[in-house]
């Protein structure tokens, strides 16, 4: 048998196992082709950038880099849960066939993530003059003025991402989801070109690695969206002022921030990782969780192609109340678990093998770290089965109290873990988390999909 074989018979069962139902699943079945395609772009990228970003800059700027661009990418929790609380309702209004209110919903999110995002890079110019980035990140003083002039390049391209990539999440809420990932695909890919020719042409700095690693899948968002909004599927949909509802904030956002609070939950517990480990630790530690993580996270990456087209697919059918078809769908998506299990495993024996050839000597990463990070991502794939298609069905109040709860024990637990085991400590962390998410998960979808569900269950 064939490698190329080998490795597309999970993606062939996956297609048979959707592809044999209602034209909902066949429309998440197209969606997950295209995803694939997307994905194998953006998979093969982030494989390929991480050994020239690390040529070009060294091990310990790398470090740097990600920790940094993890701060940076907190910026997108910001929205006050506007994108997500957007996507269920635009959802619910296509599936009344209300397509003014849809427009009307599309264009409010535009006028309100604008004025936060316009607010918000005040604040974050502000601050950036008075932050001690050095004492933040534990390195070097001398790292203080190029680490100001990358952040406020960051800052400046993603918040300009998340105006720009609400054409993206009207394409998910449309379940379209497929095209969305293949603009960013796109984007991650010429971003890859973009490192290169700076590796060709320029010194590594962090600079230019922000400018053009950050600000090339922008232009993309920002080209895809002019031209998507010029066809004629989306021509009625396209934003204007005059479509501005503020009364439908409220709408958006009474789900919204629930979203928000997730969100900011999540940023505590996951996000902060890549500070407590470079603080801890030193950046090469962050280096090494983050190759693994980027392996590993290949699993991840496969199963949300599968999994994110039924977000707003779910928002349909619970709209409709098709029960029998929700628990059909989510029956499937447990065997895909299944199928990714055997497949970290097969990973998980030829990591150190891959890593070599991947990476070369530059950095080492740890049998154990590996199979700690398996772990992570395999709870991480569990969870979201089941808070992405609760997610879709608009009731997270269960979810939100968890992460919550979390949120206020990870920082000291993370802490303390790293200290007595190092850095296969704070991984254990996170994976915990989303293996109660998992089970809260998969307890309130059954009684939502039987009508059992009552008080903080069906919030």
């Amino acid at each position: 048998m064939s490698k190329r074989t080998y490795f597309s018979l999970p993606i062939r069962k996956i297609y048979s196992i959707f592809s044999k139902s209602s034209s909902r699943s066949k429309e998440a079945v197209r969606n997950i082709i295209i995803s694939l395609t997307a994905k194998g772009i953006s998979i093969l990228s982030n494989l390929l950038v991480v050994p020239l970003t690390i040529n070009y800059v060294n091990p310990t700027r790398y470090g740097i880099w990600i920790t940094l661009s993890s701060v940076i990418g907190w910026i997108a929790f910001f929205d006050l849960g506007l994108g997500n609380g957007f996507r269920n309702k635009f959802a619910e209004a296509k599936a009344q066939g209300n397509m003014l209110l849809a427009r009307k919903y599309l264009s409010t999110t535009y006028f309100s993530i604008g004025a936060i995002v316009a607010f918000l890079y005040v604040i974050l110019f502000v601050a950036n003059r008075f932050l001690d980035w050095p004492s933040i990140l534990h390195v070097d003083p001398s790292y203080l003025e190029e680490l100001r002039l990358v952040f406020a390049i960051l800052s400046a391209f993603f918040c300009f991402n998340m105006v720009v990539s609400i054409f993206s999440t009207m394409l998910t809420a449309d379940q379209k989801i497929g095209y969305s990932s293949l603009i960013l695909g796109i984007g991650q890919l010429l971003s890859l070109v973009a490192v290169f020719i700076l590796t060709r042409t320029t010194k590594g700095t962090l600079t230019n690695l922000a400018t053009y690693y950050a600000g090339v899948p922008c232009l993309v968002m920002l080209g895809a969206s002019l031209i998507g909004y010029s066809l004629p599927q989306y021509r009625d949909m396209r934003p204007g002022l005059k479509y501005v509802d503020t009364r439908l904030v409220k709408n958006i956002l009474n789900l919204g921030l629930q979203f928000f609070v997730i969100y900011m939950c999540l940023l505590v517990i996951f996000q902060v990782m890549n500070v407590i480990i470079t603080r801890e630790l030193g950046p090469e530690a962050a280096t090494e969780y983050n190759i693994a993580y980027k392996y590993f996270g290949i699993l991840h990456m496969v199963m949300m192609i599968v999994i994110s087209p039924f977000w707003s697919a779910f928002t349909d059918a619970f709209t409709k109340k098709d029960y029998s078809w929700m628990k059909s769908i989510i029956r499937k998506l447990e065997y895909c678990w299944l199928a990714c299990l055997g497949s970290g495993l097969l990973m998980l024996l030829i990591s150190s093998l891959f890593y070599d050839i991947w990476i070369g000597d530059s950095v080492k990463v740890k049998f154990s770290l590996s199979c700690a990070v398996l772990l992570y991502s395999l709870a991480q794939i569990l969870g979201a089965i089941y808070m992405q298609m609760i997610n879709g069905i608009g009731t997270v109040r269960i979810q939100m109290t968890a992460y919550v709860v979390f949120a206020l024990i990870s920082i000291p637990l993370m802490v303390l873990s790293c200290r007595m085991f190092g850095i296969v400590g704070i991984v254990v962390v996170p994976s915990v988390v989303y293996l109660v998410q998992a089970l809260l998960g998969k307890i309130q979808l059954h009684k939502l999909m039987n009508n059992t569900a009552t008080g903080i269950w069906i919030k």
